[in-house]
């Protein structure tokens, strides 16, 4: 499973990239979505990944949306949020895709609105981010899009909040309806876990400074993330992989302790910390338990 950029988002659908991407850590951008589909630049299909953007599709047709070990199958208009923690898939099951979607940087939002974006209920983890549309909802979010393309191509100096705007209602409007819960247990659900766990773990590497932290240390962790019950977990992951959860990421965190005290000037204290050891001495018995060195020996060799 692979975490899809915004710069291979507009090189897969585009060919090209907007010239302030990189200046821009607030980008936001609006499409019309069978316009992307007919200008795709080598689509790739649809695969289940996690990316460093946040997304919200209006989509009309027949689709089938996958996360973790859960699928929700939509028919006619629906109102998706897609959060950059959580990997997906959107499978269209019909040929009908038309509709918009939005794409942003968590800053576009935090930096207007003063609020952590992933407390909203269809973004938060565990939350439920799809919501069906009748014919006049489906007008009036449709109507709310087609001023964000409005303004997108505006010069208005102050177009991006007027945008951020646009995009608060769509969010208000949502959070007045009930959000679709109807989920079933997708057939390969071990195997879509252990795709979503290794994501997860694999997301939160390199370490590339002092400062970054690894934060999902334990099977728990990641249970909570996925919102299920942790042995749920664990039997997925021993099922399919044939080692436990907790064994996964002993060997991901020490593969990386071994690229930091190689290759970094960090001391240790520094390296144990960014894998998440408050202190010096549960960083080194673990080292040593994984490597039969200790973490000066191992740097010496």
């Amino acid at each position: 499973m692979e975490t899809q950029t915004l710069e291979e988002f507009y090189q897969s659908k585009f060919n090209w990239l907007p010239e302030n991407l990189q200046q821009d850590i607030g980008h936001f951008n609006v499409f019309k979505l069978e316009e992307v589909i007919a200008g795709a630049h080598g689509l790739a299909p649809f695969r289940y990944s996690r990316r460093d953007f946040y997304k919200i599709n209006l989509v009309r047709g027949r689709n089938l949306y996958h996360y973790a070990d859960k699928s929700i199958e939509i028919e006619g208009t629906a109102l998706s949020f897609f959060n950059p923690q959580v990997p997906y898939t959107y499978e269209p099951l019909s040929e009908e895709r038309t509709g918009y979607f939005c794409i942003f940087k968590e800053a576009f939002f935090t930096e207007r609105m003063r609020r952590n974006i992933n407390e909203l209920p269809m973004f938060a983890p565990g939350g439920k981010p799809s919501y069906v549309l009748n014919k006049e909802q489906d007008a009036h979010v449709s109507q709310i899009f087609e001023k964000m393309l409005e303004e997108i191509g505006s010069d208005y100096k102050y177009k991006y909040d007027l945008i951020m705007n646009y995009v608060t209602e769509i969010i208000h409007y949502a959070l007045k309806m009930e959000p679709m819960d109807t989920l079933y247990k997708h057939p390969d659900a071990k195997s879509r876990i252990t795709s979503v766990f290794t994501e997860l773990l694999e997301r939160q590497f390199p370490i590339e400074s002092p400062s970054q932290r690894f934060m999902l240390r334990s099977a728990k962790d990641f249970a909570d993330q996925l919102s299920m019950h942790v042995n749920h977990l664990n039997r997925a992951i021993k099922d399919t992989t044939g080692k436990t959860t907790t064994a996964h990421i002993s060997e991901r965190l020490v593969g990386e302790a071994r690229a930091l005290l190689k290759h970094t000037d960090w001391n240790i204290s520094e390296i144990g910390y960014c894998l998440g050891f408050d202190e010096p001495a549960h960083f080194n018995n673990f080292f040593k338990k994984q490597t039969r060195l200790t973490p000066s020996s191992f740097r010496t060799v």
